[in-house]
C-alpha cells in the first residue's frame, strides 16, 4: 500500500499537461463508508466537464496505488471558490 503523497505526486505528473492542479488528497470515514476525496483546481476553474475527464484519469491510477485497507469510494471534486 502507498502513501497519499506518492499518489498526490503521480497525479500531478499525469493531470499537468490539462493544467490541472492535484490541490488535496484525504481519506475520511463517514458512518460506515471510506471516502478517498481528491480535490482538484486549475487557473480560472474547472466545470463538471474538467472532472469527469479528470476522473477518469485518475480512477486506474488510484487503483494501482491500493491507498485504503477494504472498500472506498472515490470523490474527486473541484476547489471551492469563495
Amino acid at each position: 500500500m502507498k502513501n497519499l503523497e506518492e499518489l498526490k505526486k503521480k497525479l500531478e505528473d499525469v493531470l499537468r499537461d490539462k493544467e490541472i492542479i492535484v490541490d488535496e488528497i484525504y481519506i475520511k470515514k463517514k458512518h460506515k463508508h471510506n471516502f478517498l476525496t481528491i480535490v482538484l483546481d486549475k487557473v480560472g476553474g474547472i466545470d463538471l466537464d474538467g472532472i469527469v475527464d479528470a476522473t477518469k484519469i485518475i480512477n486506474p491510477i488510484v487503483d494501482e496505488y491500493d491507498i485504503c485497507d477494504g472498500e472506498y469510494i472515490l470523490d474527486v471534486m473541484s476547489k471551492e471558490r469563495g
